[in-house]
């Protein structure tokens, strides 16, 4: 990771004193779900939690406050098989659905931006290549990939192209045996740090992906800030200018854009868990908190308005969580569909942003500061919310579903 870290700046900086980084018992399974999962899938979700408690949480409030991505775990990312984890061959860990939704949980209750790097490197980056590559792409980047020795990114989004990505203007001509690649995408995750991109470009026969090593001349990656969400992550404008690459550089098995939407959908699916990682984290440090302040001679937790508070909290955590595992058996038995994916997304992205504001109230005017979780897992669900389909497009995705109507122009 050598390369890597002379790409940005890596300063490990530690919690701002006062920080509360120890690990939050989970009370939250008030139904017993944990009954429905297999033992190895305990297995796994208890590494990783293990992991978060161990290596991002007595961390993060300084990462975040300082706009720091922290590049060296990634290897023990990549150790604890996080890396394109449901995908299988070319040295991938080959886990389940569910496994995937599980590590994606705990990740999040650590921080939105760490479950987000997991997300573009495997469901995005390395699952285009997976899906859509030929096997000497597959061969080239995958095993690289799933080992941390290479990041990837994904670029689709353009400055005036993201929730219609059929608008993109991003160009791919031939010339000769080479394609040659112009345009500017927006709000990529890791491109200032990534080794390969997956770019999506109009050509004369359609949407195509590339396989674009970012060392290629003409590829610039421009790091956005300063930003007030995912201050933990890297987020980029990437800038093509003539990019030349040879004609195995396009991605075969992907032609229009089936081709990126069967990758968001990966993404998409990850977010569903991930999200209630962020409510159960901000739910706990809520709970914690109020069974320790005291107000009129008596805790917090004693009072009808604050448990009415956390009743409402643990309720939709619960659901919401269900809601994740039933998806995760179905996407495992290979009959998820779609429509079903854009409920989860909509439906748990909604009420974990509403849980950790409700959980911020319990914490009062401390809520506003870096000591506790909720505030900062808010704020970057704003970018949870907006990213891999905003609100309003899975809306209508679900709209479309139930009226037969489609209502998107």
């Amino acid at each position: 990771m050598t390369d890597l870290a002379s790409r940005i700046d890596l300063t490990l900086t530690t919690a701002p004193a006062g920080i509360v980084a120890s690990p939050l018992i989970d009370t939250s399974d008030l139904i017993d779900i944990e009954s429905l999962l297999t033992a190895e899938e305990v297995k796994l979700r208890d590494s990783v939690r293990a992991f978060v408690d161990s290596t991002i949480r007595p961390n993060i409030a300084g990462w975040y406050e300082n706009g720091v991505f922290p590049l060296e775990i990634v290897p023990q990312m990549a150790k604890l098989g996080l890396l394109g984890m449901h995908l299988k061959g070319y040295g991938c860990p080959g886990r389940s659905s569910v496994e995937y939704g599980l590590a994606a949980l705990e990740l999040e209750a650590g921080d939105s931006g760490l479950r987000t790097f997991v997300s573009v490197q495997g469901s995005l980056a390395m699952s285009a290549i997976h899906k859509h590559g030929s096997e000497e792409q597959k061969n080239e980047w995958l095993p690289k990939m799933a080992a941390g020795e290479a990041i990837g990114c994904f670029g689709l989004t353009e400055p005036n192209s993201g929730s219609d990505p059929s608008s993109m203007t991003t160009f791919a001509r031939r010339d000769g045996d080479d394609w040659v690649i112009t345009g500017t995408k927006r709000w990529i995750g890791l491109a200032a740090v990534a080794q390969v991109a997956v770019i999506w470009a109009i050509t004369d026969d359609g949407v195509r992906g590339f396989v674009v090593p970012t060392e290629t001349a003409g590829f610039t990656a421009t790091v956005i800030g300063p930003k007030l969400s995912m201050r933990a992550s890297i987020q980029c404008e990437i800038d093509l200018d003539n990019v030349r690459l040879p004609a195995s550089a396009m991605l075969p098995k992907a032609k229009g854009l089936s081709g990126p939407f069967s990758c968001l959908n990966e993404a998409r699916y990850g977010i569903i868990w991930g999200v209630m990682g962020a409510a159960r984290d901000s739910y706990l440090t809520a709970l914690a908190y109020a069974g320790e302040r005291m107000q009129f001679d008596k805790p917090l937790s004693g009072y009808q308005l604050t448990q009415q508070k956390l009743v409402d909290m643990a309720l939709e955590i619960n659901k919401g969580t269900l809601l994740a595992l039933h998806l995760g058996r179905l996407k495992d038995a290979g009959t998820l569909k779609p429509h079903q994916i854009s409920i989860g997304k909509l439906n748990n992205t909604r009420e974990a942003i509403a849980i950790c504001r409700e959980a911020r109230t319990v914490l009062g005017g401390n809520g506003i500061t870096l000591d506790y979780s909720p505030l900062r897992h808010a704020n970057n669900l704003e970018s949870v919310r907006t990213y891999e389909g905003t609100d309003e497009v899975h809306t209508l995705i679900v709209g479309n579903h139930i009226t037969g109507v489609a209502a998107f122009r």
